[in-house]
């Protein structure tokens, strides 16, 4: 017994361990999972679709709710508009009624035949305008009429009342008009003689339209409808939009109801198809029903916009909780994974670090750093080995155009898309990097041949100039490519990349596309360059510049019409430059600005100058280059400079190259238009060596083409020059517009001219640009004597 009951008692602990083994596991597994849970990356989801359902939920909802609501106010506006147009008709219809009366008693207690005349002289009648009343006897003739041509006619005897007791209104069905196409109702009483037999009718006819006249499109939209209805079934009148029918029947009990009832009935109307909203009322005393319907779909519009509206919503916010919660999932799991993997995580980062500091971030090439240490290495390993090596610095040309014009982003593209075509063109064994900006060069570390260094360039240059498809647009640009070798060209990396960047910098000036060489003539070239634009920095506030004024004739008679404005600037040290040294570098620089507007008002201040005392108001023309012509306080300064200088704008000439208007032919007819409110004249210069057509320059309001050097230098032995010119001035001809000749340098050119009537021409034959003071000599004079040979 005590055997059994110790084996007893040491079974039933093994029991509980096993049992508390178990519960041990699923409480395990239990917070497991709910530890799991918790976890951000799976929480998230959960919430999200959490929150989705209470968003749709809540939209489905709310969209029902608006539905029933305009549901309701759909059909108490039916029963609203239903019981003004109900107090409308029972009034008209009273109203006739009333007048059928006056006409029954004026002819059955007075034994007037036509009780007309009388009750017209009373003001009894309605408007002859809209209502038609008569008299008819037993036979249907037409004994009286407020319509004089109506007299006297004939009437079918089934529209005579029938003789008897019924003296109720009678109205009957509607009639078609065969000349006009209107319907028309006839409302009638009967007349009885004294001693009670049959006497004829009282009758009013009225244009149905009338009894729909109420229409109010702003309520009733464009498929709403009004209705005048017989309990025959017959509609006397009915109107939907601008619709107006008559005579349709219909099953009058389906339509109206025999009880009173104040619900407006959602059902689609028999007659057009339409799904309305319909109340129906029969008229107090009369034949006659009245039918209001509103168009479901056209009262619902505005609803079913705003459920999209809901719906698109609801749409979008789900969309982004979706992203938001995956987005924070995903992060969540990044992190989680992070933590598992924090030795990685630290080796990954370090060879992040590292990449970063020796690679461009965006095309993933090397950067300055990394390429000036591959660069020096290479230099070690030429100079160890005696070999050559070559640097290319190349910088794209329209770069800035893609980023104004298509956005940073599509810069990006292009300058990624660039780094691939560069990589995929060369060796293996060549280096490309990016400097920064648009800015690449590349190491060419073993040249075989002399024109290996050539051959680079140009598949450089062929594979840059493919076009490129950026955001769905197809956008071309080019490169300017500069070449340093070593050893000649330097010994370190610095003078290497310096002198190619100088060669690059003279590709650009020789036309961009394509690839120069560095020489010492380059070196010297850029150190000039440099030292014009120091000094043009300080020209102006040093009064360094002057104005030489060039003369502008007349074709035939040789007296001077105009002038022009030409730039000299007077160097300290250098002495005179010439414009086509400073020029190019100011407008690069955006100097040609605060230039360009010491230009203009010093021409005009030496032009009223000369007026005052009293030399011929003559014209003065003022170049203005591509950086001025886009600044944007053009048209502000050449006010303020006309009018604190007291020149006359009619005096003024600005010429403007052909290539610039027809760059941005829209801003360019913008901007000439506002010169003209100015009453500026606007000359087109350098025509003649552009695209411009008679259609092209039909839009801009000209006044002067002045034709280019170019194309006059030659045509005494030129055919195609001759013609050229000869095409020009019919073309200024046709256009009503003052040809000038600029750069005649010989009597030829001249005499062939005058012979093709072109108006003016300026040019070395006649006068060298000269200052302002021997000009004014050349005005006395001609002013002295007109007829003075130039």
């Amino acid at each position: 017994m005590a055997i059994q009951r110790a084996s007893v008692m040491t079974s039933a602990p093994s029991v509980v361990h096993r049992e508390n083994a178990q519960a041990d596991v699923t409480n395990n597994l239990f917070r497991r999972g709910f530890d799991q849970a918790r976890e951000a990356y799976i929480l998230f989801p959960l919430l999200a679709v959490l929150l989705l359902l209470l968003i749709w939920a809540g939209t489905l909802y709310l969209i029902k709710v608006e539905h029933a609501r305009a549901q309701q106010g759909i059909a108490e506006a039916s029963l609203e508009i239903g019981a003004t147009y109900e107090a409308q008709i029972l009034r008209a219809v009273r109203e006739i009624d009333q007048t059928l009366k006056l006409v029954k008693y004026t002819y059955e207690s007075e034994r007037e035949p036509n009780p007309l005349p009388k009750l017209k002289a009373r003001g009894l009648l309605p408007s002859p305008y809209l209502f038609d009343v008569s008299v008819v006897d037993a036979s249907g003739r037409v004994v009286a009429s407020t319509q004089p041509s109506e007299a006297g006619s004939r009437m079918a005897k089934d529209a005579l009342q029938t003789p008897g007791p019924d003296t109720a209104l009678s109205i009957g069905r509607p009639r078609k008009s065969p000349a006009t196409g209107e319907w028309t109702l006839r409302f009638s009483r009967r007349l009885d003689e004294g001693n009670g037999g049959f006497a004829g009718i009282a009758m009013i006819e009225v244009d149905a339209a009338y009894f729909v006249s109420s229409y109010d499109p702003s309520k009733l939209g464009d498929h709403g409808l009004l209705g005048l209805l017989g309990i025959d079934g017959i509609f006397r009148a009915r109107r939907s939009g601008e619709t107006i029918s008559a005579g349709d029947p219909i099953d009058y009990a389906s339509v109206v109801p025999d009880t009173e009832n104040t619900e407006a009935i959602r059902a689609i109307n028999p007659w057009d198809g339409v799904r309305r909203y319909t109340s129906a009322r029969q008229l107090y005393d009369f034949p006659l029903a009245v039918i209001v319907g509103l168009s479901e779909e056209e009262q619902l519009a505005a609803v079913t916009r705003q459920a999209q509206r809901y719906l698109w919503r609801a749409a979008g916010a789900s969309l982004l909780l979706v992203l938001l919660a995956g987005l924070l999932a995903r992060m969540s799991w990044q992190l989680a994974q992070s933590r598992l993997r924090a030795g990685e995580a630290k080796i990954a980062y370090a060879e992040s670090v590292e990449y970063l500091a020796y690679h461009d971030g965006l095309t993933a090439l090397p950067n300055r750093s990394l390429f000036s240490k591959l660069l020096s290495q290479s230099i070690r390993e030429a100079d160890r080995y005696d070999r050559q090596l070559a640097v290319l610095f190349l910088d794209l040309d329209r770069f800035k155009q893609v980023n104004d014009t298509l956005g940073h982003d599509a810069g990006d593209q292009l300058l990624m898309e660039v780094a691939q075509r560069l990589e995929a063109c060369l060796r293996s064994s060549d280096t490309v990097a990016r400097l920064g900006g648009d800015e690449f060069v590349i190491l060419l570390p073993e040249l075989s041949q002399d024109n290996d260094v050539a051959s680079a360039a140009q598949k450089v240059l062929g594979a840059i100039a493919r076009p490129f498809n950026l955001q769905g647009q197809e956008f071309r640009v080019t490169a300017s490519v500069g070449i340093s070798v070593f050893p000649q060209d330097g010994l370190d990396e610095q003078t290497l990349t310096k002198n190619a960047d100088i060669a690059m910098y003279q590709a650009k000036q020789r036309g961009k596309n394509n690839f120069q060489f560095y020489s010492a003539k380059l070196n010297a070239d850029s150190l000039e360059r440099l030292t014009l634009e120091l000094s043009l920095r300080h020209a102006l506030e040093r009064q360094e510049f002057q104005l030489h004024y060039q003369a502008k004739r007349d074709i035939r008679s040789g007296q001077i019409t105009g002038m022009e404005a030409l730039l000299r600037w007077n160097h300290p040290d250098l002495g005179i430059v010439a414009p086509m040294q400073f020029i190019p570098i100011a407008e690069e620089t955006g100097l040609i600005v605060p230039i360009g507007k010491w230009v203009l008002k010093t021409a005009c201040q030496q032009n009223v100058a000369w007026q005052r005392q009293g030399l011929p108001h003559l014209g003065v023309a003022v170049n203005l280059t591509a950086r001025q012509f886009a600044d944007e306080d053009l048209l502000a300064d050449l006010a303020e400079i006309l009018a604190e200088t007291g020149m006359d704008a009619r005096l003024l000439e600005l010429e403007i190259a052909e290539r610039l208007l027809m760059q941005d032919v829209k801003r360019a007819l913008s901007v000439l238009t506002g010169l003209k409110r100015l009453q500026v004249r606007i000359a087109i210069d350098d025509f003649g060596i552009g695209y411009s057509s008679l259609s092209a320059l039909e839009q801009f309001p000209l006044d002067v083409i002045k034709i280019d050097r170019s194309c006059i230098c030659d045509t005494s032995s030129v055919s195609e020059d001759k013609a050229l010119t000869e095409a020009i001035i019919a073309m200024g001809r046709t256009l009503s517009l003052t040809v000038v000749a600029q750069g005649v340098e010989t009597k030829e050119q001249a005499d062939f001219l005058r012979d093709n009537a072109c108006d003016e021409f300026q040019g070395f034959y006649f006068n060298r640009p000269i200052p302002a003071d021997q000009f004014k000599l050349l005005l006395q004079a001609q002013a002295t004597d007109p007829n003075l040979d130039p």
